[in-house]
């Protein structure tokens, strides 16, 4: 049985995606999926952000293929873990949490790190640099992560 991990983010443009290619290129994926969704529909569709790609593309991964898509209800019941960005996804999802399982499966992606910053910041707005910041911050985590599985 494959153990299922979604990533959140906002718009699923930014930060999601780039944890999707990342955690992706660290694990075996006959044994793990990892997929990404946003808790807004701002995107749905299109392409990750050309910054995201950009930065994946720098350090060898290739996330032009994945199209961005709303997180839904049923992703409590698709997925075993759901790591959120920051703590308005946390809100954001745990909101359509069903019962108690469904919440114990909702977890700041940062929180699998030792730093005193828990939410990886949205570089939508920001400069180019952000990106840099965010991939390496999700590098380390999803690195934790894939010793982990």
């Amino acid at each position: 049985m494959k153990t299922k991990i979604l990533m959140v983010c906002l718009g699923n443009i930014c930060r999601s995606p780039l944890a999707e290619g990342i955690l992706r290129s660290k694990i075996n994926s006959e044994t793990v999926f990892v997929d990404s969704a946003g808790t807004g529909g701002y995107h749905i569709g299109n392409p990750p952000d050309p910054r995201s790609i950009a930065i994946a593309h720098k350090y060898g991964l290739n996330i032009e293929g994945q199209r961005c898509r709303k997180f839904e209800v049923s992703d409590f019941h698709e997925f075993d873990v759901i790591y959120v960005m920051d703590k308005a996804n946390y809100q954001n999802v745990v909101s359509l949490a069903q019962n108690k399982a469904d919440r114990e499966k909702v977890k700041l992606i940062l929180e699998e790190i030792d730093l005193p910053e828990k939410q990886v910041p949205d570089p939508y707005y920001d400069e180019e640099d952000s990106f840099e910041n965010v991939y390496q911050l999700l590098n380390t985590a999803c690195e934790a992560i894939s010793e982990r599985l």
